[in-house]
């Protein structure tokens, strides 16, 4: 798989100056981390899953979950659980078919092992676990049960910790909390793919919901809270991991605003599709502002509930050629020993030192997923993902 491999050959040579790489489920865990990009979320109890996913792969997506958790109802736990193992399965049968990365959203540590067994042959499809609402006190179990199920399965599996309790969220326990995760998640370092930033629990704690024109970084009480994690568990000198941006729950703007006895002209009608547009253009832009928000917070990647979520994503993700060259410029080999020099575009200074984490970490995003041709921006790489 690669990012932008749904597109046409042609297309990706005419937009990248540097296509993104091709990658696997096997590749380095380093790789896959940074090539996460949009993880879209899926109830594990959806009756075509199989199908579900073989669709989303051919749209674009690399990665996904399907969740036990919070998007199903706690009596459905066992439905869902029959299902995946079900959906695997037809998935493992279809001949030729690439599914994303696939994780599976457990509830306790207990479901880990026991699906594993259960997937049978059709583990060789899954990718991991996420692990919700993770301390170290309740992260721990949830880390030993995966451990035990890749020994059983001979299958490596990475776990993606949610960072989402209370405790993490309140300033008089925060601390400790980070602490104590930084502590669980460096003992497992091998097997933790990345973090992942559970927002809208952070929200619900304090009866909170942002609107659909404010980003997570609008809401003070949770920017404080990502601040702090990237702070402790995201930082670029070998001990951090990757952590991703939070989910953005909207997708659509609300039909009511269009109702068939508002447009009683072909005039009005027109001017109802106007205002529809103005309106998704509105709703997209809190989205595309968070992204951007994401990247300059150090945060790579995003949850995703919604598929139209998924190429702003990666479009915002795509390495632009001014900062490839920079990146370059500071990592020759003949810069090793510091020093300030001007960039290629002429605008700015690169100072080889302090810019070198960057750098790095620019030209891992490079890899997986491309760098833009010299005039290519977003809405190019945008339209061509749509129309594949």
């Amino acid at each position: 798989m690669r990012h932008f491999g749904h597109i046409a050959p042609e297309v990706r040579q005419r937009l990248f100056h540097q296509e993104p790489c091709a990658f696997t489920a096997d590749s380095p865990a380093r790789l896959l981390s940074a090539a996460l990009g949009a993880t879209l979320y899926s109830p594990a109890t959806r009756p075509r899953l199989a199908d579900d996913i073989v669709k989303q792969a051919g749209n674009g997506v690399v990665s996904m979950v399907l969740c036990l958790e919070d998007s199903i109802d706690d009596a459905d736990v066992a439905a869902g659980e029959e299902n995946l193992v079900r959906q695997f399965a037809d998935l493992d049968s279809r001949a030729g078919a690439e599914p994303p990365l696939l994780f599976i959203r457990v509830r306790v540590p207990e479901q880990i092992p026991d699906l594993v067994r259960r997937l049978g042959a059709s583990v060789r499809l899954l990718s991991g676990f996420v692990m919700p609402k993770f301390t170290e006190e309740r992260g721990i179990p949830f880390l030993e049960a995966l451990a035990s199920a890749e020994a059983e399965s001979g299958r490596r599996l990475f776990a993606m910790p949610v960072l989402e309790s209370p405790e993490l969220l309140y300033r008089e326990s925060r601390v400790d909390t980070l602490e104590g995760i930084a502590r669980a998640v460096d003992k497992f370092r091998d097997r933790v793919l990345a973090l992942r930033l559970g927002v809208t629990d952070f929200c619900s704690s304090y009866g909170l919901r942002r609107a659909p024109d404010m980003t997570a970084y609008d809401v003070q009480i949770v920017a404080s809270v990502i601040a702090d994690v990237v702070n402790m568990l995201g930082r670029a000198d070998g001990t951090g991991f990757t952590v991703t941006g939070p989910v953005w729950e909207y997708f659509r703007v609300p039909e009511r605003m269009f109702k068939p006895q508002l447009r009683r002209s072909p005039f009005l009608e027109v001017q109802a599709a106007e205002l529809r547009e103005k309106l998704i253009e509105h709703a997209m832009d809190g989205l595309l502002r968070e992204i951007s928000l994401d990247q300059a917070n150090g945060l790579l990647g995003k949850t995703c509930i919604h598929p139209s979520h998924v190429l702003p994503v990666h479009a915002l993700s795509v390495v632009s050629h001014e900062e490839f060259s920079d990146a370059q410029d500071i990592l020759r080999p003949e810069r090793g020993g510091g020093g300030v020099l001007r960039s290629a575009y002429t605008n700015k200074m690169n100072e080889v030192k302090p810019h070198r984490a960057w750098a790095e970490r620019t030209l891992l995003r490079a890899e997986v997923f491309g760098v833009a041709g010299e005039d290519v921006g977003f809405v190019e790489l945008l339209a061509a993902g749509i129309t594949g």
